[in-house]
């Protein structure tokens, strides 16, 4: 009965699709509110169907149907049911099915987002998404159909999941956040086309463009940094990122989308970079169709992707298509992006969102680069090529350390021009910070040019936000009086875009002098301990207690009884673990951590003997590794306040009464 109903399901989704694709390019031709009204019903079709049809395999896999061809691939009696759950996402086949689910919730939320709303372009977005839609309907359907039936084999071992997949709660979160970023970036990409199609390419409409990116940009921030705490967490090696193929698949539409946010704002308040801004969209969405080839074909390997499948060729087929229609589309209205505006100094606030713009490209680049020209070595010539963390970090970090210093230049100085006097005074005080902060990490140890140069570039930065959030507000209470928090408020009021940027860029800043710290000045060893016996780590007394074992209902657990005693610190049971899984002949590690605000202590179990006599331990200490996963939630906050919807009747009235404190703010 479930592969009854989630086949039908989809079916019903690809009709839906399908159909709504051709309506709705005839209704955004045609400008019909009939046609487009056909339309936004066959886009409701499609996205419940996606949804039913992931609530009939969620239901599959708790009821442990095995006539089910995905439960019987992935499910198991012997997990939990939170464990069944999220198997959904843990194959090949689920994977997409999932996607499908999630690109349904997007399409509801901008159906009753743009209801009565900008009507004339819904005709053209909704036949894009829809065009989307049908695809990964039918690789749902066909290639990679999780629906199909089996009948169950009396004696054969269901596992369930990979184990690495079931061996930390983060599983349950990282890969939605993944795909709310991956699929998301399906409605500006779609919202890009229909103002290709149109030609409106006014900021009437980069306004919403540029809200509908910021959500999954957010949602993708939070993915990344959570897979990096995953990694972390469970793989044991005292790291978080490492520049491994299908983590760089995540960046890259990071990185172009990062970009577009930006160039879009240029675009709006200065009426240049029309292309450019739609170049950096086109291949936002073209990045993560590539990033989902990366993790789904099985050409890489990787602990993040699947196994080899044949949706592989398919996908660079659909890449392909994707290319063609964005190039086809930007040079038939090439004439429309002229730019509006123009630059009128080097030394000001546009010139330096290009050059940013420039060196987010730059890096992107140098990602893409690193990751697909081994796959290409390989399929032209036949040798196994391997770009590693050398490579990555040689150009990367010059790279990143421009763009934070960026990050500051820019809102530092006016739009339009500055006289040298201008920027010397706007630069000042923040080329002070910098210096200050790097003298404190200097007298703290810090000697490495690039952990120094990214303390200057942050604190430069950092600096910069704070200013530009104060000004605001010290406009309104000199103009208007009253207490600071009523000022506070009202600035925050009429200009929350603005202050959700700053905390944004506060977090970037925040992230840049933890990741420099943690990944310099990491420490490891290796260590044999005797039961009883102590070792003296850095300024942790490890002493070996003995080894404890217990049995979960989907895996047997090891654990190794490390007691930490640190001066002024008390002391601490740690249990790196060993854990076997049913099916699975090696042991999977799971690493202890004691965290800090200062730094990590981290123990990952080499070996723990049977008997319990010794323990063989890598021990690392990560300094500032807490405040990564802290800056990733400051800048996740920044993007929602970015994001969230103004209030533009409030905003309109105070600007037309000509208030100076709302142009500052």
């Amino acid at each position: 009965m479930n592969s009854l109903l989630g086949q039908g399901s989809i079916l019903i989704g690809l009709a839906c699709a399908m159909a709504g694709l051709l309506v709705g390019l005839q209704a955004g031709r045609t400008r019909s509110a009939v046609g487009l009204k056909q339309t936004r019903g066959l886009a409701y079709g499609f996205a419940w169907s996606m949804v039913v049809a992931n609530a009939v395999m969620i239901n599959a896999l708790l009821q442990r149907d095995f006539t089910v061809r995905y439960v019987d691939q992935v499910g198991s009696h012997d997990v939990p049911n939170y464990i069944a759950f999220v198997s959904l996402w843990s194959a090949l086949e689920g994977s997409i099915l999932f996607w499908g689910a999630i690109l349904g919730l997007y399409v509801l939320a901008f159906l009753v987002a743009t209801r009565n709303r900008h009507e004339d372009m819904q005709g053209y977005t909704l036949a894009t998404i829809l065009a989307v839609g049908a695809f990964f309907a039918f690789l749902i359907a066909g290639p990679a159909d999780p629906f199909g039936a089996v009948t169950p084999i009396a004696g054969k071992p269901h596992v369930g999941p990979n184990p690495l997949l079931q061996n930390h709660v983060l599983m349950i979160i990282h890969p939605p956040m993944l795909y709310l970023g991956y699929v998301g970036m399906t409605i500006p990409f779609a919202m890009g086309v229909a103002a290709l199609l149109r030609g409106r390419l006014g900021a009437g409409w980069m306004r919403p463009l540029r809200r509908w990116m910021l959500l999954p940009w957010g949602f993708l921030t939070a993915g990344i940094v959570l897979g990096g705490w995953w990694a972390y967490e469970v793989l044991g090696w005292g790291g978080y990122w490492a520049w491994d193929p299908v983590e760089n698949a995540s960046f890259l539409p990071w990185l172009s989308a990062t970009g577009f946010l930006h160039a879009a704002q240029l675009q709006e308040r200065r009426g240049v970079l029309k292309g450019w801004t739609m170049v950096l969209l086109m291949s936002t969405f073209a990045l993560t169709i590539l990033g989902t080839f990366m993790t789904r074909s099985g050409v890489f390997n990787s602990v993040h992707s699947f196994t080899q499948s044949p949706i592989g060729p398919i996908f660079l087929v659909f890449l392909g298509v994707v290319l063609v229609v964005s190039v086809v589309l930007i040079g038939l209205r090439v004439h429309l992006l002229e730019p509006e505006g123009e630059f009128h100094s080097v030394v000001s606030r546009d010139a330096m969102f290009v050059v940013n713009n420039l060196l987010f490209v730059a890096f992107t680049m140098t990602v893409l680069i690193g990751t697909v020209f081994p796959l290409l070595a390989e399929a032209i010539r036949g040798v196994k090529i391997s770009v590693g963390e050398p490579y990555f970090n040689l150009l990367s970090v010059p790279i990143g350390v421009a763009i934070v210093f960026l990050m500051g230049v820019g809102p530092a100085l006016p739009w339009g021009r500055a006289t040298p006097a201008e920027a010397r005074r706007a630069l000042a005080m923040p080329s002070a910070v910098g210096v200050g902060l790097t003298l404190v990490a200097a007298g703290f140890g810090a000697r490495n040019f690039w952990v120094l140069a990214t303390f200057w570039t942050s604190g430069f930065a950092a600096a910069v936000s704070f200013r530009d959030m104060a000004a605001p507000v010290q406009a309104i209470h000199r103009r208007r009086g009253g207490s600071l928090g009523s000022s506070m408020a009202e600035a925050y009021r009429r200009g929350r875009r603005r202050y959700g940027g700053q905390i944004v860029h506060l977090g970037v800043a925040l992230m840049a002098v933890s990741i420099a710290v943690s990944w310099t000045y990491q420490t490891s060893t290796e260590i044999v301990l005797d039961k009883g016996e102590s070792a003296v780590v850095g300024d942790y007394t490890l002493t070996f207690e003995g080894r404890e074992q217990w049995q979960e209902p989907h895996r047997q657990v090891v654990a190794a009884n490390v007691k930490v005693v640190r001066p002024g610190a008390g002391e601490a049971i740690l249990q790196p673990r060993m854990n076997r899984y049913t099916g699975q002949m090696s042991p999977i590690g799971t690493p202890a951590v004691k965290t800090r605000i200062g730094e990590d202590l981290y123990l990952s179990a080499m070996q723990i003997d049977d008997a319990g006599e010794f323990v063989g331990l890598r021990v690392f200490i990560n300094p500032m590794i807490y405040w990564v996963w802290v800056a990733a939630g400051v800048m996740v906050f920044g993007c929602l306040i970015a994001m969230w919807p103004p209030k533009e009747r409030h905003t309109a009235v105070a600007s037309a009464a000509g208030d100076p404190a709302v142009e500052a703010a």
